[in-house]
């Protein structure tokens, strides 16, 4: 693994994104998508005249015009009309942020850039490929840690990923790190006891999971030569009370057998995330103001997830570890 840690958050489906202003919030703060002619745009989704939300505007000519007065912004921020206004408009602009769009998703890097949208372990032809978009009411470090935990499967999943036998695994797990990025190999668990697993995975060699800055989960699962699946979570932060996500789902293409699992896969996935919801949201309303959660040894990545979202280079970029547990 060499660092991949960058600057672009996925904000949008490509496939949302047309003749109508798009509004999406990034850490609290809002931001609009829109297309000026074949080419995409983002602003801070403010007019600085009164503040008025851009999205609620419309797209005039490869400008978005903003419904309170009708100033005109081009892609660049740059204003570009003033009704009634009979000179040329006075320099003002909206910030505006660089975006890119791939593989039906579009990323949005506000600030300075840094690095590369993360296409995904498996991405490319090749590969069948699903999005689901998702939300719930928790926090980053959270809702990445609750994605990449092996232990809460079998209770929190039970029958679907594990727990359909009493069967448990002796694994060995070694976790490894560098600038803005983690990540836990899991070798000697054979399969998942689960009916995912059962139904689509096969023999299983190893599991991966990962994290990336700034918001990438990552999970793959290898057969004896190739990965089988992989889940690649785009995260954000949306405000101080919800995390939103895309979760792209890929698989080798194999014939057409890829096409098969992918219809089998993605319903059981979402009784997953549903799943993953109510546990979320239940263990963030009962938290007591200013708690702390109990870290263990089995919590292997979360306390370089943390490390990460705070912008500090993790202990185990340093001091790699491995630990044997009971999967």
């Amino acid at each position: 693994m060499t660092g991949r840690a960058s600057t672009w958050y996925a904000v949008a489906l490509s496939r949302k994104i047309g003749a109508k202003p798009h509004r999406v919030l990034l850490g609290g703060q809002p931001f609009v998508l829109f297309r000026s002619g074949e080419t995409l745009k983002c602003l801070t989704d403010r007019c600085p005249h009164r503040f008025a939300p851009l999205s609620l505007g419309r797209v005039i000519d490869g400008t978005i015009e903003c419904p309170y007065h009708g100033w005109q912004f081009g892609g660049d921020g740059r204003c570009r009309s003033m009704p009634g206004l009979l000179e040329q408009p006075p320099n003002i602009a909206v910030p505006a942020h660089a975006v890119r769009e791939q593989n039906g998703l579009i990323y949005i890097s506000p600030g300075s850039q840094r690095g590369k949208p993360y296409p995904g372990v498996l991405s490319g032809p090749g590969t069948v490929s699903s999005v689901v978009e998702n939300r719930v009411r928790s926090t980053l470090l959270d809702v990445a840690e609750n994605i990449l935990d092996a232990t809460h499967t079998h209770f929190t999943h039970s029958g679907l990923l594990r727990g359909l036998s009493s069967r448990r695994w002796k694994v060995r797990v070694s976790v490894t790190g560098g600038n803005g990025w983690v990540e836990a190999r899991y070798e000697g668990e054979p399969r998942q006891e689960g009916l995912i697993s059962r139904l689509l995975e096969g023999e299983r060699s190893i599991s991966v999971g990962r994290f990336i800055a700034p918001g990438i989960a990552e999970l793959e699962f290898w057969g004896r030569d190739q990965i089988n699946l992989s889940t690649t979570f785009h995260l954000r932060q949306e405000d101080d009370d919800h995390v939103r996500g895309f979760c792209v789902l890929a698989g080798p293409r194999q014939g057409g057998l890829g096409y098969l699992k992918a219809l089998l896969f993605k319903p059981l996935f979402m009784i997953a995330l549903r799943q993953d919801q109510r546990i979320l949201t239940a263990a963030r309303d009962n938290k007591p103001p200013d708690a702390l959660p109990v870290v263990s040894r089995l919590d292997v990545l979360r306390p370089s997830i943390d490390a990460i979202l705070r912008g500090e280079r993790p202990a185990v970029a340093d001091a790699p570890f491995e630990i044997t547990m009971e999967l």
